[in-house]
């Protein structure tokens, strides 16, 4: 049988920067030709960074990726580089001869390219287009109606992007009516929690479907609440995992593959053939002669993490990813003393460096002494810089002109923190850092425009519990590496409290957190109604009372920062409601 080594370039692009992304593509290629590779791949869109949402609607930025396709694969040639066979995502647009519905010519489509020999050889489109959770793509683009079959060193290799794999039919199905080799599947497949374990048994899955071997690159990096956590990976047409690369890293798997010879039957199929899902086969030729027969190296697999180490990872990598494309180099946050500001900070520690936090205590008259020096020992832990601002003064000068009390009272304080983080960002240039968690997102126990003032979030996809969880995790991975912890005990074990009026407690406006983030998984990411939450085991009365502060708290959701996705259903880009909206369950 033939053999090949395949690169699989699990890499970090940037949205919109064309330039920086055709660089990393030759960069990579020359360490994978380096280490002997015939093929190499790269991502979904690599070429423009992926979901590029509304500049696929510009004919400027479309054109635009198409010249550096073209020029990309002459560079390749001329840096030595055009024996080496490139597999890169682009944003191309439909050429369609005979336009037709569903089809216009000129349209935006999501798509791949070889490169070799200083040209484009071959070209494709995504096939099946998402349109659910965090993806549009029925909104950006038309469908690829052509399976590309490459032949690389006598091999028939198949093309397919992202979601052409998580589908029925279509590629899939045509690759094995076309007899290909391996199938490669080039992917922008954003992290959820545990999606490796589902990526994986998928994988195996469509390997059989195709009856060949499969080979899956996905990209990592952040872009703005999406966080892509690489886990390449290639099976062999009986499932076997043969390499895998690590999550959240850059990383170059390189899989050697003894595959079968491409058919020279006169019964085989014929460019042009239509196949599964109304595709027709288009195929090109790179070389017809195998490589001369080598010793293969041994693939990396690399260890898979623990839930708890995917979310923080996950949680880093947003942060770091967003603080960078952005150009910040450094972040601020309010440090009560309490455990998501504890949290947040040890993020950040992890994302852009201790010496680059900046945080800030702002005690009021009601804030405990216990919240101040925990509020210390979590700057001190983690080595963030740190300065306390009280802000007593400054809410007694507005409580004397204005004589609020209250609610009012309370918001103030909480705005008055807000308005002293974003002076203090203004002045110095960092990127503001909101604490809240989802479960208080969920219910608006937030205050707009005090501690919802931000530039980001990073934890306003984790549920409360979620939060001491991630907490107990990271300090334990802290001993396990003999290092400090970076939050204080007293943070995890003491009670939520915004300490906004005398002996507050959260649980003075909302349920346990236990029972209330059960009932917020149920309303919220499964979507349950109001009957079927009550009829699973909830109290009636405690039901209608979280429904409630759910449906009314959607104007504050809309108004907070973006942060890191982890869950199935994350408030932004998954979860899209009306803010005007008299539907009430029950």
């Amino acid at each position: 049988m033939p053999q090949l080594r395949i690169a699989l370039s699990q890499i970090n692009p940037t949205v919109g920067d064309l330039a920086r992304n055709a660089d990393l593509v030759v960069a990579w290629t020359k360490r994978a030709a380096g280490r002997g590779a015939h093929l190499v791949a790269f991502p979904e869109m690599v070429l423009t960074g992926y979901p590029v949402e509304d500049l696929a609607l510009r004919s400027s930025f479309v054109e635009a990726s198409r010249r550096t396709l073209d020029a990309l694969a002459a560079r390749l040639a001329g840096e030595g580089l055009g024996e080496t066979t490139v597999v890169v995502g682009y944003l191309d647009r439909c050429e369609t001869a005979t336009p037709r519905l569903g089809l216009p010519a000129g349209a935006p489509q999501n798509a791949v390219a070889v490169l070799h020999g200083g040209r484009v050889v071959i070209r494709s489109a995504k096939h099946h287009l998402p349109n659910y959770g965090v993806f549009d793509e029925f909104r950006y683009f038309v469908p690829g109606d052509k399976l590309a079959v490459v032949r690389v060193h006598g091999v028939d290799v198949a093309l397919a992007i992202c979601e052409d794999l998580w589908q029925d039919g279509g590629p899939v199905a045509a690759v094995r009516a076309a007899g290909a080799g391996l199938l490669l599947v080039v992917n922008g497949s954003p992290y959820e929690l545990a999606k490796d374990d589902v990526r994986l048994e998928l994988v195996r899955r469509r390997s059989a479907e195709a009856g060949c071997a499969l080979a899956y690159v996905n990209m990592v990096g952040g872009q703005d609440e999406l966080v892509f956590d690489g886990d390449s990976l290639v099976v062999g047409a009986d499932g076997e995992l043969l390499g895998r690369a690590p999550q959240f890293e850059e990383e170059l798997l390189i899989v050697d593959l003894d595959l079968p010879a491409a058919s020279t039957d006169d019964s085989a199929y014929n460019p042009g053939d239509v196949v599964a899902d109304g595709l027709t086969i288009v195929q090109a030729t790179v070389s017809d002669t195998p490589v001369e027969p080598y010793e293969p190296a041994p693939a990396s697999t690399a260890e898979r993490l623990s839930d708890d180490a995917e979310i923080y990872g996950a949680l880093v990598s947003g942060l770091r990813n967003y603080a960078a494309k952005n150009g910040f180099r450094s972040v601020l946050l309010g440090l009560s003393g309490g455990i998501d500001s504890a949290l947040v900070a040890a993020i950040a520690a992890d994302a852009v460096g201790g010496a680059n936090v900046y945080g800030v205590s702002m005690p009021s008259k009601y804030s405990s002494d216990h919240s101040k020096d925990d509020a210390a020992d979590t700057a001190e832990r983690i080595g963030l810089n740190y300065r306390q601002v009280p802000i007593a003064p400054m809410v007694d000068a507005y409580l004397d002109a204005v004589k609020l009390t209250g609610v009012a009272e309370e918001n103030l304080q909480a705005r008055v923190r807000g308005t002293t983080l974003m002076g203090i960002s203004n002045q110095d240039g960092h990127l503001v850092l909101a604490t809240g968690n989802k479960s208080e997102l969920a219910c608006g126990y937030s205050t707009l425009y005090g501690d919802a003032v931000g530039g980001f979030a990073p934890i306003k996809d984790l549920p409360k519990t979620l939060v001491w969880r991630i907490s107990r995790w990271r300090n334990e991975e802290a001993l396990r590496r003999g290092e400090t912890p970076p939050i204080p005990e007293n943070s995890i074990t003491k009670p939520p409290s915004a300490e906004l009026r005398p002996d507050q407690k959260d649980s003075d406006s909302l349920p346990d957190y236990e029972i209330l983030d059960d009932i917020l998984d149920d309303y919220v990411e499964q979507d349950m109604g109001r009957d079927a939450i009550v009829a699973a085991g909830f109290d009636a009365a405690l039901v209608d009372r979280v429904l409630k502060l759910v449906d009314t708290a959607e104007y504050k959701r809309r108004q907070y920062p973006p942060g890191t996705k982890i869950s199935l259903k994350a408030f932004g880009r998954d979860r899209r409601l009306p803010i005007t909206n008299h539907w009430r369950e029950g």
